[in-house]
């Protein structure tokens, strides 16, 4: 919507809101009540005496995270492979007849480059250095030092966790917060790729003592589901529906399938104590030390029966919650492998096996790689996946990389990869995959080649799903803020220390999550103790209190949103405006709803930038009418006003009630256009 016409419209657009608003609720509402609302919410200043928490107002002090630096005596080399990439663009417009968009102007690019590194719009101060800079190279040196901030962290561990459902509390007695922690630090840490996934794929023990076993524990109980899910996300295919019957639309059978799960099926999720043989030992020293492991282990389960048995007792008579049984379920997890067989369904009724019979374990593609040979069938499946031999698992990601970066990937949808589902510019995806390989899986040295290309430097163009005609990549594809981008960015406007928290450390859960069940000694009443410590920091309500205490403004945590509890209840911002509840793979949606626009016209998030001490706020108030109004189009749009919208919008401030008044509602305005919604 156009600035002069929202502000000349305002009144109207308020009151057919709360109509709307109220129509939803509770059916039609009479004029003159849904008048009087408009009249009170016309005044988008916000309430009196409200104020934002002193921990926001507060500019950072030291280093807020670690991030690994850019090399940037590569920037030559990033050149070249973005000049590489072009070309085999422009080769394939020249073969369809289309020409690339408009190039980006410096605003339009500072506010894009800012959205897709950092995951939120440029402040004031940004935009207006980057404008005023006269060097050739600010775009690079932008983008590289985009690429190794927090906010680079931030944005992708939001990425992340729509793909791999990072959740808290995926199941009451799975406690994650170490695991999201690990995701967040990988990414800071810029590990490379495969030996990421190959991490998550064989780590043994407690999540608070390996992180990385969070991502085999996601799909706990669920073995079949989990090998479909980690083929789906790591290779982009669809193999689900063999686990039932042959695949209707693919070639994989039902037997592929659970020769594939056989492969990790000897994963276990329980704790147990490991009798093992050891290395170098007679017959005698080894018949000793089985017996020795044997005795310790009877008594550690002697110990864990009866402190469960106890917890039980206790909670019955309610002299603890039930939370304590989860607590020590918790400390009772801890995944680990044993060889163990699978078996076809009883009701398997295909010609090449018998129901029941034992299966061999096979990857779907290609052979088991030498260096795995010998090992269990939880590392060769791990190591046939990330192999760079499977070049599967790197086009894979080329393409999913190339989806966020671009808005549509170059085989759609990600994780559907057939014969019949062809790459619309197969050559480029080709290339791509052989850039994942050379740059050795280092995704933000890939992600740090695409948005140099000139192809992401142009204007978003239009994409249509449904069009019979693939898409040709003439500039990105024009896409909404995601709710976390949407979230971060209202953030910028708001908290000068957006890093005033940040999730908890895995150290610091497990100092207090761990109860040392199987220390010889341990009682029902240490584990109890230990309970109350962990519940005094983590149980959910006293970690809530505490957020809103510190960092809370009208029910709000004003911090970034890869720092949230996850996932958030229905009704929060971030809810409303997509966010996954993270319990599929990319939950996450950007579909316009009512409630959204709810949200952004009279939510607490939006009333918390017209708040004395919020970044807007102090900017803006510190000018006069006409500075203002350029100051609030380039901290929200990242551009000055043209004539028409300066004239709209100094007139819109003096025949305001008050200057503060009318700035609001500038403000208000421009945060409901499709130009901030949208990455032009």
């Amino acid at each position: 919507m156009h600035l002069p016409i929202v502000l000349k419209n305002l009144p109207r657009v308020i009151t057919c809101l709360l109509v709307v608003a109220a129509a939803v609720a509770v059916g039609a509402a009479p004029a003159t009540k849904a008048a009087r609302a408009a009249k009170r919410a016309g005044k988008t200043s916000a309430q009196p005496g409200a104020r934002l928490p002193a921990a926001v107002l507060e500019e950072p002090a030291g280093t807020v995270m670690e991030v690994a630096a850019i090399d940037r005596a590569r920037r030559p080399a990033v050149e070249t492979a973005a000049q590489q990439i072009d070309g085999l663009l422009e080769k394939h417009w020249n073969e369809h007849g289309v020409e690339g968009s408009d190039p980006l102007t410096d605003a339009q690019f500072v506010r894009r480059i800012y959205l897709e590194l950092a995951g939120q719009i440029p402040t004031f101060d940004e935009t207006m250095r980057f404008l005023d800079s006269k060097s050739p190279s600010k775009r690079a040196d932008l983008i590289d030092e985009l690429s190794e901030s927090p906010g680079y962290v931030s944005h992708t561990y939001n990425f992340w966790a729509d793909i791999l459902r990072l959740s808290e509390r995926p199941q009451r007695d799975l406690f994650f917060e170490p695991y999201l922690d690990w995701v967040k630090r990988s990414i800071a840490e810029n590990r490379p790729f495969d030996q990421w996934v190959h991490e998550m794929l064989t780590a043994d023990g407690k999540v608070w003592e390996n992180p990385a076993v969070g991502f085999q524990l996601r799909d706990k109980g669920m073995p079949l589901p989990y090998v479909d899910n980690t083929v789906r996300v790591f290779l982009g295919t669809q193999i689900g529906c063999a686990q039932c019957h042959d695949h209707p639309f693919d070639s994989w059978t039902q037997h592929q399938f659970y020769e594939l799960a056989a492969l990790t099926s000897g994963t276990r999720m329980r704790l147990e104590g490991a009798v093992g043989k050891k290395k170098g030992l007679s017959k005698e020293e080894a018949r000793e030390a089985a017996l020795a492991a044997r005795q310790a282990n009877a008594e550690t389960s002697r110990q864990i029966r009866e402190i469960t048995q106890e917890a039980k007792e206790q909670i019955r008579a309610k002299k603890v919650d039930g939370g304590l049984r989860l607590f020590i379920n918790a400390n009772l997890t801890s995944v680990h492998y044993r060889d163990a067989k699978l078996l076809l369904p009883h009701d398997y009724r295909y010609d090449d096996d018998q129901p029941l019979a034992a299966v061999s374990p096979r990857v779907l593609w290609g052979e088991i790689p030498t260096a795995a040979a010998g090992k269990d069938g939880r590392e060769q499946f791990a190591t046939w996946l990330t192999s760079r031999e499977n070049r599967q698992f790197a086009r894979t990601i080329a393409n999913r990389m190339w989806r966020k970066v671009m808005g549509v990937g170059l085989v759609e949808p990600v994780d559907d990869f057939r014969e019949d589902n062809p790459a619309s510019n197969p050559e480029l995806l080709e290339h791509l995959t052989d850039l994942v390989l050379s740059l050795d899986f280092d995704l933000r040295e890939f992600v740090r080649v695409l948005v140099s290309t000139s192809a992401y430097q142009r204007r978003a163009v239009l994409y249509d799903p449904t069009s019979a005609t693939p898409f040709r990549f003439t500039g990105p594809a024009l896409k909404r803020m995601t709710a976390e981008q949407l979230w971060d960015s209202i953030l910028v406007l708001v908290a000068h220390n957006e890093w005033a928290f940040q999730r908890p450390t895995a150290e610091a859960y497990a100092a207090l999550a761990d109860c040392h069940l199987t220390t010889a000694g341990t009682s029902y009443r240490d584990v109890e103790k230990a309970y109350d410590r962990f519940n005094q920091s983590f149980s959910k309500r006293s970690y809530l209190a505490r957020l809103q205490k510190s960092y809370g403004y009208q029910g709000q945590v004003l911090v970034r949103a890869s720092e949230l509890p996850t996932p958030l209840p229905l009704g929060h911002f971030l809810r409303q405006f997509g966010q996954s509840d993270r319990e599929s793979i990319e939950g996450g949606r950007t579909v316009a709803t009512v409630p959204q626009i709810l949200s952004m016209f009279n939510g607490p998030i939006t009333h918390s930038m017209l708040v004395p001490g919020s970044v807007i706020h102090d900017e803006v108030m510190s000018h006069d009418s006409k500075k203002a109004v350029e100051v609030v189009f380039l901290s929200i749009l990242s551009h000055r006003p043209s004539a028409e919208d300066r004239r709209f919008a100094i007139q819109e401030i003096q025949s305001a009630e008050t200057p503060p008044a009318g700035v609001g509602n500038l403000v208000w305005a421009l945060l409901n256009t499709r130009e901030f919604i949208f990455i032009q």
